[in-house]
């Protein structure tokens, strides 16, 4: 039994809900972690690819969705997402989670040209990226971060990518904030050493982190830390969206051309 983080949980009840409201289609995933939202998109009727610089990573979902893999509704690939090949093909939805953060200033730009190249008509991008800067801690430094988003540093970047930002919301407050004392401890004291790596390796490995009670939990704690149990946390998440201390931030965006509204 997998035992996620209570941040990571909220993320993916806020996710699952917006899902609801898109047509299940073709996707392509960068940064799928340990496959969490690989899990999502496909029990909710979706197929496609994933894309991850590291190869244990792509090794790890190979083993968890070998059945969607012989029925060909995805496929997991160890190559990075910006050298993909034109002749992929378009697809309706391009998802990233905790990954434009780990760009350069230029290259989260190619980032954004890239997805709208093999976005389909109607099709639409979803991120999720670390957010508030005033929070800026060893997380961030060990994780290879080089920045954290705001409403506005969002809007430049979608604005000055030729998309239209059509949501965008706050996650995980206040339930992250108060836990993050916690949360940088344990980072330091379990990963504190991954400082002389270099920004590369920290950011390939940032998909396969463990941390006890960080990252990862004892399978007791199930009983504690599921969707049923942080209900009331994902209400109260939903009170707060427009926070500016919100440590994650949700956008949906479309190429500007038949944008929709938020």
């Amino acid at each position: 039994m997998i035992v996620l983080p209570p941040g990571t949980l909220l993320q993916l009840m806020y996710l699952r809900d917006r899902l609801r409201q898109v047509t299940p289609g073709v996707f392509i995933e960068i940064g799928p972690g340990s496959g969490e939202i690989t899990r999502l998109l496909l029990d909710q009727g979706w197929s496609g690819k994933s894309y991850d610089l590291e190869a244990k990573t792509i090794a790890s979902l190979k083993g968890r969705f070998y059945k969607e893999i012989a029925e060909h509704r995805y496929t997991p690939i160890n190559e990075d997402y910006l050298n993909m090949s034109a002749s992929t093909g378009k697809v309706d939805l391009v998802i990233s989670c905790m990954v434009l953060e780990h760009l350069e200033d230029k290259v989260q730009f190619s980032f954004m040209q890239k997805s709208k190249k093999c976005m389909k008509v109607g099709g639409i991008m979803i991120g999720l990226v670390p957010a508030s800067p005033a929070h800026w801690g060893i997380e961030d430094d060990i994780a290879g971060h080089c920045r954290r988003y705001t409403r506005l540093t969002l809007e430049k970047l979608t604005a000055d990518s030729g998309w239209k930002l059509v949501h965008i919301a706050g996650l995980t407050f206040p339930t992250s904030n108060y836990l993050l004392p916690i949360s940088n401890f344990l980072v330091n004291r379990s990963e504190g050493s991954k400082l002389a790596l270099s920004a590369l390796e920290r950011t390939k490995q940032s998909g396969r982190r463990e941390v006890k009670f960080k990252t990862y939990f004892p399978a007791i704690l199930g009983i504690l830390l599921n969707k049923n149990t942080l209900y009331p946390l994902f209400i109260l998440q939903k009170l707060f969206t427009k926070s500016e201390r919100a440590l994650v931030r949700y956008f949906e965006a479309r190429p500007s051309t038949g944008a929709g509204e938020k």
